[in-house]
């Protein structure tokens, strides 16, 4: 039901269940832009990457898991690691049982609520709970120093924390406020043992929630998943269910994926891929088989997970597959590959991918790219061989609809076809903005003469003809490791709070296995420089990914002649031989 522009979702109805009114579906009017070169629009030769949208039945993404265990209360929703399963029906009810906690609490829609956890069934349906709510989640990463994770989740002002029993003391003893602890529901064994908190058998053990009245808008914070920021503070990119919706429309009509398929959940929950693993694998009524932080970098174990947990529907940075086709063994008899396989987050090197195409010669493989900021925005459909003398990267495709692209020069201005220039991107997939950040929210858009928000994208790219891009790297010094965005800024401001470090500067180096991230550190007077107690001070302060990989110490750091860390001499060094111990 339209109102004030937005759309809203009716209230859910109680056990027993029947089937969800169909709501007013929600179509995207054509986007046209008399501004855009006529040649920034698609050649019709792309057309397989650009399907029609059918009209969307789901404004808001608790409609989702409303629907799955109306049509499939039995089927397995979700499969854990241990041989867990929750089905439809069973994930609807704990989800049902958080969601009537969060409104004891007084937590309801515009409110935060904040997910420090493992990847867990537990974890899915608070994810699901939160949604139900009304609320946003904020999830952290669990394995990260638990400051960081504590300052993510008082700068998003979350009202409770549904976090793991064994990281409550620590969150506890760091939490830097303002204002008092959040409420915790405590998940995993000793969860009854914290007496500030509840714990999830208890919150599970609720009485069944009466219906929320309130309306539920498309245009109502989802989730709000934190970034590297280059002043070595997290910004937080607040995305909507309109966001997230529009992005899982285009898949669904891109991937076609069948009903009840399998899908591993190779990302975790604060990681954006998570987006598609959960929400297309709920639209599907498939099951989210979880991979667990262990098994994920295991590619042995992983090609045998492959096969014994029949996975249909695989998405992961190309990283994890380039070992996985190199070390999981994927060529064995018996093994069955995966019939969807989708890769984003960094470049895939030429050479491992044709190795993956020749393993999996059926599977249909995709290259998404996208910041957090917009979700996927541009897509690109890997042909069935690729050729031995390639020796460039695929391209990162057309726009997907029913986003709008540009590319500009540093003025703003349109480039012609094959010039290199910043990727922008319009449309309902782009994000709110920044959480309590107006001033990068700002920064981050330019507004054209008809009104258009455009988001600048910091990416490099050139139109090869006809709307398909390729991509030539960032122009600023934002980079993606594993899938996972890195701003080196804030690897040097984390080098530069260590005591004795007089000047700090990091570069990353793209290679044959991958980007090699190297620490330039120049200590102060009469201080000796320790590369495991700086590397121990990184790990105390930054996620596991963020550590240099290199750590060298020079007498001063190289500068240029207007004073500035000369960054293409310490790359040039990155790239040599390492010096000869004196």
């Amino acid at each position: 039901m339209p109102v004030n522009g937005l759309t809203i979702m009716q209230p859910r109805t109680t056990q027993p269940r029947t089937a969800p009114a169909r709501t007013t579906p929600v179509t995207t009017p054509a986007l046209q832009d008399d501004r855009l070169r006529p040649d920034r629009r698609v050649d019709p030769a792309h057309a397989a990457h650009r399907p029609a949208l059918a009209p969307r039945e789901t404004i808001h993404l608790a409609q989702l898991l409303d629907r799955a265990a109306t049509r499939w209360p039995d089927r397995p929703a979700v499969e854990a690691e241990d041989g867990r399963v929750l089905t439809y029906d069973q994930l609807d009810r704990a989800a049902d049982r958080l969601d009537a906690r969060l409104a004891r609490y007084g937590i309801g829609r515009g409110d935060r609520v904040g997910l420090m956890l493992p990847k867990s069934p537990e974890a899915v349906a608070a994810i699901h709970g939160v949604l139900r709510s009304g609320a946003a989640y904020v999830p952290v990463d669990p394995t990260a120093p638990p400051a960081r994770g504590a300052g993510i989740l008082a700068d998003a002002f979350v009202k409770a924390v549904v976090v793991d029993s064994g990281l409550v003391d620590a969150l506890r003893s760091c939490w830097p406020g303002p204002g008092p602890m959040p409420k915790l529901i405590v998940v995993g064994e000793g969860a009854a043992d914290h007496p500030d908190g509840v714990s999830w058998a208890e919150v599970m053990a609720d009485e069944a929630p009466t219906p929320d009245p309130s309306p539920r808008f498309d245009g109502d914070v989802a989730y709000i998943l934190y970034t590297s920021g280059s002043t070595g503070t997290p910004k937080g990119v607040t995305l909507s269910h309109a966001n997230a919706l529009c992005f899982l429309d285009w898949c669904a009509s891109a991937f076609g994926v069948e009903p009840g398929r399998r899908f591993a959940s190779h990302a975790p929950f604060h990681f954006d891929l998570s987006v598609f693993d959960l929400y297309a694998c709920c639209r599907a009524g498939g099951t989210l088989v979880l991979v667990g932080e262990g098994l994920g970098k295991d590619p042995a174990r992983l090609g045998d997970f492959l096969t014994d947990r029949a996975i249909d529907v695989w998405y992961s940075a190309p990283s994890i597959l380039a070992l996985l086709s190199e070390y999981g063994r994927i060529d064995r008899p018996g093994l069955t590959p995966p019939r969807l396989v989708l890769f984003a987050g960094e470049v895939f090197p030429i050479a491992h991918l044709r190795r993956l195409r020749r393993l999996w010669p059926y599977a249909t493989l995709w290259n998404l790219y996208g910041p957090t900021e917009t979700n996927v925005c541009t897509a690109h459909r890997i042909p069935e061989a690729i050729a031995d003398d390639r020796d460039e990267p695929f391209p990162i495709g057309p726009v997907c609809p029913p986003l709008r692209a540009r590319v500009v020069d540093e003025q703003g201005d349109d480039v012609p076809d094959g010039d290199e220039g910043e990727l922008l991107i319009a449309g309902p997939g782009v994000m709110r903005g920044y959480f309590g950040r107006d001033d990068l929210t700002e920064a981050a858009f330019i507004e054209s003469v008809d009104g258009t928000r455009w988001y600048r994208t910091g990416d490099l790219v050139s139109d090869l003809g006809g709307g398909c891009f390729s991509y030539h790297g960032r122009r600023d010094r934002m980079v993606k490791k594993r899938g996972y965005r890195i701003e080196l800024g804030e690897i040097e401001a984390a080098l530069h709070r260590l005591d004795g470090v007089s000047r700090a500067a990091v570069v990353a180096t793209p290679t044959a296995e991958g980007l090699v991230i190297s620490a330039f550190v120049a200590m102060k007077a009469g201080q000796k420089g320790s590369i495991i107690a700086l590397k121990r001070h990184c790990a105390s302060v930054l996620p596991s990914y963020m550590i240099p990989d290199a750590i060298r110490f020079l007498p001063s750091i190289p500068s240029t002649s207007t004073d500035k860390v000369d960054y293409p001499h310490l790359g040039a060094l990155a790239s040599g031989p390492e010096p000869e111990a004196a």
